[in-house]
C-alpha cells in the first residue's frame, strides 16, 4: 500500500476523488437508493450520467486548456469570462459550497459532540464556534500550498475511502430485503438524473483540475517532464479519481436501498449518520466520524486553495501573499457557515442549479469540441442555453 501511494498518478487520482467527494456526496447517492429501491440499477444509471460523466468532461476540458480556466471562460469574451469566473468563485466559496460543507459537517457531528445546555439555549453560538474551528483546521491544512495534493492523496483520501468501504461492505453483508421504488422506472431515472446534477461537480472539476495541473508543474520532481507528460499524468489521475467516485456512489446507493427504510422525512444532513449507525451500531461511531470529517475536509481544502489562488492572483494581482488570500477566503466563508444546513441547502437550487449549471455544461462541451474538432461557435450556443434555461426556470 505504501508503494502504491508513492505513485504520483495514484496519489493524484486519490486527491481528485477526495476533492470531488464532499459534503453533498454523502447525501445524494443514499437518497437515490432510497428513491429507487428495487429499481436502483435504473436510478444509478441516471445519477452517474450527471454525477460522473459531467466532472469527467470537466477534467478533460481543463487538460485540453492546459489548466487555464481563464482561457476556458474567456472564449465567451473577456468581460463575460471575467464575471463568470467571479460568480463561480462565489458559488464555490462563501455563497454555497463552503457553507454547505461546514453546516453539513456540524449537523452530522452534533450527536458525537459533548452535550451541553448551550446547544439548546444558543445553538447559533455553538454552530458559530464549530464553523470557526472547522475553517481554522482547513487553514492549517492548506497554508503550505505545495503539500495540498500530498495531504489529500496520501492522508485524507485513504482514510475517507477506508471508512466508506467498511460501512458499505458491512451494509451489503447485513442487507435483507430492498425497499420498493416510490415511482415508475422513468420517474426513478429522471429524479436520479437531477439528483446527480445537483452535486454541481462539473463546476468543482474545472477549478480543481486547474489547481492540480498547476501543482504538478510546481513539483520539483516534474521539472524534466514536458507539458504532454504532465497532461497525461493529470488525465490518468482523473480517470482513477472518477472511477473511485463511481464505485463509492454505487455502493452507497445500495446502503439507501437496504438500510434507508423509515428515513424518508429525515433532515438530509442526518441521513448518512443514521444509515451508518444502523449498519455499524453505536460502536462504529469512530468510523462514521472519520468518514464525515474526511469527506467534508477534503473538499473544503480544495475549494479554499482554489479561491485563495483566485484572490491572490486575479483580485489582488499578486500584491498580497497566498497566506493573506487564504485568511480572506476563510473569513468570507464564516457568515453563511453559521446559518444552518436547511438555509444553505436552499441556495444550491434555484437559478444556480437550473440556469447557471446548464450554461456551464454547454460552454464545456463547446470548448472541448473547439480543442478537438476546431468547432469555433461558443457565444451563440451558450447564450441560447442560458435564455432557454432561464425561461424554463421561471415558467416551471
Amino acid at each position: 500500500m505504501k508503494r502504491l501511494l508513492q505513485s504520483e498518478t495514484v496519489a493524484l487520482g486519490l486527491a481528485i476523488f477526495s476533492m470531488l467527494f464532499g459534503a453533498g456526496n454523502l447525501i445524494y447517492p443514499l437518497a437515490v437508493g432510497m428513491l429507487s429501491g428495487n429499481l436502483n440499477a435504473i436510478g444509478m444509471a441516471g445519477f452517474l450520467i450527471t454525477s460522473i460523466c459531467l466532472p469527467l468532461i470537466g477534467i478533460l476540458a481543463m487538460i485540453l486548456f492546459n489548466g487555464d480556466y481563464t482561457a476556458f471562460f474567456n472564449r465567451l469574451g473577456t468581460t463575460v469570462g471575467t464575471w463568470s469566473i467571479f460568480i463561480c468563485m462565489l458559488i464555490l466559496g462563501p455563497m454555497v459550497a463552503m457553507p454547505r460543507i461546514v453546516t453539513l459537517s456540524y449537523t452530522m457531528m452534533l450527536p458525537f459532540l459533548p452535550q451541553m445546555s448551550i446547544m439548546q439555549d444558543a445553538p447559533y453560538v455553538v454552530s458559530g464556534i464549530f464553523s470557526i474551528l472547522f475553517l481554522a483546521v482547513t487553514f492549517l491544512l492548506t497554508y503550505r500550498e505545495s503539500k495540498v495534493v500530498d495531504i489529500l492523496g496520501r492522508v485524507v483520501s485513504p482514510l475517507l475511502l477506508s471508512s466508506l468501504m467498511i460501512i458499505i461492505i458491512k451494509g451489503l453483508m447485513s442487507a435483507q430485503s430492498s425497499t420498493t421504488a416510490t415511482t415508475d422506472a422513468l420517474g426513478v431515472f429522471t429524479a436520479s438524473l437531477l439528483r446527480g446534477y445537483e452535486t454541481l461537480d462539473l463546476l468543482g472539476a474545472i477549478f480543481f483540475s486547474a489547481i492540480i495541473l498547476a501543482m504538478l508543474r510546481m513539483n520539483p520532481e516534474n521539472k524534466n517532464k514536458n507539458e504532454r507528460q504532465l497532461m497525461l499524468i493529470g488525465l490518468k489521475g482523473g480517470f482513477i479519481g472518477i472511477g473511485l467516485l463511481a464505485i463509492i456512489y454505487i455502493g452507497m446507493s445500495y446502503l439507501g436501498v437496504y438500510h434507508g427504510y423509515g428515513l424518508e422525512g429525515i433532515n438530509p444532513g442526518e441521513l448518512f449518520r443514521e444509515i451508518s449507525i444502523r449498519v455499524l451500531g453505536t460502536h462504529g461511531s469512530l468510523i462514521v466520524v472519520t468518514a464525515v470529517i474526511m469527506a467534508c475536509l477534503s473538499t473544503a481544502i480544495a475549494l479554499t486553495v482554489v479561491i485563495a489562488e483566485y484572490i491572490q492572483h486575479t483580485v489582488y494581482r499578486g500584491s498580497i501573499s497566498y497566506i493573506g488570500a487564504l485568511l480572506l477566503t476563510i473569513a468570507a466563508c464564516i457568515p453563511l457557515s453559521t446559518a444552518g444546513l436547511d438555509h444553505v441547502l436552499k441556495l444550491t437550487g434555484g437559478v444556480i442549479t437550473f440556469v447557471g449549471y446548464p450554461t456551464l455544461i454547454m460552454l464545456t462541451l463547446c470548448n472541448i469540441a473547439y480543442k478537438i474538432w476546431n468547432f469555433t461557435p461558443v457565444k451563440l450556443p451558450v447564450a441560447i442555453t442560458f435564455v432557454a434555461s432561464l425561461v424554463w426556470y421561471y415558467l416551471s
